[in-house]
């Protein structure tokens, strides 16, 4: 492999891992000091475009963190800082366990984004979040990882009107389980 590829698989895989350690379900601790792995049937690296593009099955892991999806999108500035990352797939998938819990965090949709310069994660069409118990549904879910604020949409119409009930934005959060002693 020569050694301009291998540079470029270095700072694919280096400018993933400022991704996937900023995510919103913050995972355990360790996952950012395990090995990131990225497969996929074929990649292609443009120096001169400043992207990274792997296609087919894509499959990232690192530690208990796994992200799927059909293609994976890397943009870097022209000081190879990272600029943007999109995951698309039908749909892409993120799974990460955090710290005390022995239950994954998941989220899917057809696009994920991350933009590095504006601390934001994007998830578009579809978007599914599950923590515990908790549950978000939208087509549009938008993450800012410094204030740790989300913003949730629905698809609409020109008229601004939901275009159908599956589309409305749906935070389904579980009720306090009592439980009774039969024998009091």
């Amino acid at each position: 492999m020569n050694e301009r590829l291998l540079n470029q698989l270095t700072r694919s895989s280096l400018l993933l891992l400022a991704l996937l350690c900023s995510t919103p379900s913050f995972g355990l601790s360790t996952d950012k000091d395990q090995d990131l792995e990225i497969e996929s049937d074929s990649a292609q690296l443009d120096d001169t475009k400043n992207i990274s593009i792997y296609t087919g099955n894509v499959v990232v892991v690192q530690g208990s963190m796994r992200i799927t999806g059909n293609k994976l999108t890397i943009y870097y500035t022209d000081d190879n800082k990272l600029e943007k990352i999109i995951m698309e797939g039908q749909p892409s998938t993120f799974r990460q366990m955090p710290d005390n819990s022995t239950i994954y965090d998941e989220a899917e949709a057809v696009v994920m984004e991350y933009y590095e310069l504006n601390n934001l994660i994007v998830l578009k069409q579809n978007a599914k979040v599950k923590q515990g118990d908790r549950r978000l549904i939208a087509d549009h879910v938008e993450y800012d990882t410094t204030l740790s604020q989300v913003r949730a949409n629905s698809s609409t119409s020109d008229a601004g009107k939901p275009t159908n009930e599956d589309t409305r934005v749906k935070l389904i959060i579980p009720g306090k389980k009592t439980t009774t002693d039969p024998t009091n």
